[in-house]
């Protein structure tokens, strides 16, 4: 009896501690035509993931940088706003990630993606920055 009652709460601490993830992604076509990105800073964001995004898109090849509105270089082609979600269980971890990318010159939407994973088993916020940029930006050469 006691084997039952043991194997049926390693079962449910499995299912509490594998937790499921979902990513959305939705790409225009005409973000191929997209070189120089910036990424807006949100005041709310703690875990540096403006500076992410940065990176990672200038590892796929684009012209990338970050910060306020305010501060935003000519010539940029598209912008991106985010909204983060974390939450601290003994570490702190990205639970959500929203973002969109719009043409800065007619504020089309070129991207969408979204990231959401609930448990305690967790991405670091550069694997979850990384797997939402790259399906919506191609590699440039």
């Amino acid at each position: 009896m006691w084997r039952m009652k043991l194997s049926g709460l390693l079962v449910l601490c499995g299912f509490l501690l594998a937790g499921c993830s979902t990513l959305t992604t939705h790409r225009d076509p005409s973000i191929a035509d997209v070189k120089r990105v910036y990424v807006e800073h949100l005041l709310t964001d703690n875990h540096r993931i403006d500076q992410f995004m940065a990176e990672e898109l200038r590892r796929l090849g684009y012209d990338a940088s970050y910060g306020p509105l305010t501060m935003m270089p000519d010539k940029v082609d598209a912008v991106i706003s985010y909204r983060e979600r974390s939450a601290w269980d003994f570490k702190s971890y990205v639970i959500e990630l929203n973002l969109e990318v719009k043409a800065n010159f007619n504020g089309k939407i070129l991207g969408t993606g979204r990231y959401y994973q609930p448990s305690m088993r967790t991405k670091s916020p550069e694997d979850v920055v990384h797997a939402v940029l790259a399906p919506i930006f191609p590699r440039r050469s």
